[in-house]
């Protein structure tokens, strides 16, 4: 089930960022992994129009856009492959005419996920608080039906 995230929420989307992140971005220092979760608490989610899926009782992903952007998008590795992750962008695309968002190069399993859903490439820039290149995706519904 997917539905609009609630504060209650909050230790259990970290739980499945944290783990996901080790999965999809094992090359990113803890110090900014510690970092980033402060951002999520207190900058991110604030800012952000943010989903959850419940599975089994359980929150086992979540999706957040500002704007037209998908901010993250994460499935707990125990709930992957369970199409949570498209569920969750099927919902963001019934929700935006278009999509973007910006992935680590070196991130293959989001960017097989994103290639799989149909995003197509338009740029490359640096991250700065990693030094590490970012793809720019974008997705229009047009570009694949879902």
């Amino acid at each position: 089930m997917i539905r609009p995230y609630t504060e209650p929420d909050v230790e259990a989307l970290i739980e499945v960022w944290r783990a996901a992140s080790q999965i999809a971005t094992p090359f990113l220092s803890a110090e900014f992994l510690v970092q980033e979760a402060d951002n999520i608490r207190n900058l991110y989610l604030p800012n952000a129009e943010t989903w959850v899926i419940d599975s089994e009782d359980t929150l086992a992903g979540f999706i957040a856009l500002i704007g037209d952007e998908v901010g993250a998008i994460f499935v707990h590795p125990d709930y992957q492959g369970r199409d949570l992750g498209r569920a969750l962008m099927d919902h963001a695309v019934s929700l935006r005419s278009s999509l973007f968002l910006d992935v680590f190069k070196d991130n293959a399993v989001g960017r097989r996920f994103y290639d799989r859903y149909g995003f197509q490439y338009e740029s490359e820039h640096t991250h700065e608080e990693t030094g590490r290149q970012l793809l720019r995706l974008v997705f229009t519904p047009t570009d694949n039906a879902t």
